[in-house]
């Protein structure tokens, strides 16, 4: 009806922005001042929707024609130092993205949104810096909102695919990549991507295939192909350093195994199956110590029967270490025979026998005792199945009341060798000495 008035547009303009319809409204407001230039609340709301929809420089220059119609226009000069607040915002979200600092990108563009609600850009930026810290939840929720608005949004899917990729939805992310590079075929990050996602499933399926087929070393270095891929991909790479943590612990490798575990849970600390992987490479190197800490840890997450048996499993093991090894003191194996046992207290007895030492220095001769009496403290446990059998089920052989400081290694060495008189040693030059039985 009146095609010509400028208020009516900027009135239009000003409805429009109440209802968040930024687009529209900086349409109107333009036209309000193409109209009427001198029109100053025509050109504050013209710069309003140029810092809501994220155009801080081209909100400056219509805060600064608003002041140049009317110098003491307090609204005009509010609005002046917010969008060049914006524009620093922006400035140092750029610098620090390339510093890959995401947590300071997310704090400036939560600030710039505060008076950009309605920027894109500076919603994606912050949704992307998100899922580059794991926080995927507020990511997606971030690209979701956008895409509801705008399903196009080639942006938003690259973000969506971002978060997928990163929680190792790999197949799912490389559609919404696909979507993406439909909606922007010069999407660069889309693009890589997608070619990242592509190649770490497959390496990490041939990996997969080769581990099932029994050859470890192709494996080995197909895991580590993978885990070159993307070193920002920290799920699927946990799971890639698990996977060759269980590759080395088949070639024993033990101590690499080791080290990949670690890498993992550095990457994941929830993740279960590398605690498992690790705490059992610490049993089979007898670390018994390092895998109560991690059967404990999973314990704690997931208290299952097969976990807490695991843990009591390596605490009986971890209390076994801290006490006599007697296999090693006499030299056998734990699966070693009656015959074996008596064999290897026959050869240390008359070893570390302190006649065979008595010409020695005094701190030779102590340490020979010593170990003399350990001979015999091993045999005597050994040697007997029920003692042995307490031994090796690691309950303390105190219960039973017998004081292992009591026993007089002597008796027993003659009681093995026949009693009083049935052997002696004899000097056959210096420092050799040789036994005779009587």
């Amino acid at each position: 009806m009146c095609p010509k008035n400028a208020s009516y547009y900027g009135n239009r303009a000003a409805t429009l922005m109440m209802l968040g319809r930024f687009r529209e409204a900086l349409g109107d407001a333009q036209q309000s001042v193409r109209l009427d230039d001198s029109f100053v609340r025509g050109h504050l709301r013209e710069g309003k929707c140029h810092l809501s929809l994220g155009n801080a420089m081209a909100a400056c220059r219509s805060f600064q024609r608003a002041l140049e119609l009317d110098h003491k226009n307090a609204q005009a000069q509010q609005e002046f130092k917010n969008a060049n607040a914006v524009m620093e915002y922006e400035k140092i979200a750029e610098m620090d993205f390339e510093k890959r600092d995401f947590r300071k990108v997310v704090f400036c563009m939560d600030r710039a949104l505060e008076f950009a609600p309605a920027c894109h850009r500076f919603k994606i930026l912050k949704a992307e810096c998100l899922a580059m810290l794991g926080r995927y939840p507020e990511a997606q929720f971030v690209a979701s909102d956008i895409l509801r608005m705008d399903s196009t949004n080639a942006d938003a899917l690259y973000v969506r695919g971002l978060c997928l990729y990163y929680e190792d939805c790999i197949e799912k992310a490389v559609q919404f990549f696909v979507q993406a590079l439909r909606m922007a075929p010069d999407h660069e990050k889309a693009c890589i991507a997608c070619r990242n996602a592509k190649a770490l499933k497959a390496k990490k399926e041939d990996g997969n295939k080769a581990f099932k087929e029994g050859n470890y070393k192709l494996a080995y270095e197909l895991y580590t192909e993978a885990l070159g891929i993307d070193p920002n991909n920290i799920k699927t790479n946990a799971k890639l350093y698990c996977n060759r943590g269980t590759v080395n612990s088949k070639l024993r490798k033990l101590d690499d195994a080791i080290e990949d575990c670690t890498n993992a849970v550095k990457l994941d600390d929830t993740y279960i199956k590398a605690y498992l992987r690790r705490a059992q490479c610490y049993m089979d190197t007898e670390q018994f110590e390092e895998a109560v800490r991690d059967y404990e840890k999973v314990y704690q997450t997931e208290k299952t029967k097969e976990h807490k048996q695991l843990l009591k499993n390596a605490q009986l093991e971890l209390k076994k270490s801290k006490r006599k090894d007697y296999y090693k003191i006499l030299g056998v194996d734990k699966n070693a025979s009656e015959d074996e046992i008596k064999k290897a207290y026959r050869k240390r007895a008359l070893m570390h026998h302190p006649d065979r030492h008595s010409g020695a220095s005094a701190e030779v001769q102590k340490e020979e005792e010593k170990k003399f009496k350990e001979v015999g403290e091993a045999f005597t446990i050994l040697s007997d199945p029920k003692k042995k059998t307490r031994y090796d089920s690691g309950q303390d052989l105190d219960e039973e009341g017998m004081n292992m400081g009591d026993f007089d290694a002597n008796n027993i060495f003659k009681a093995f060798f026949g009693g009083p008189g049935g052997f002696s040693f004899e000097a056959s030059g210096p420092g050799n000495f040789f036994f005779q039985f009587g």
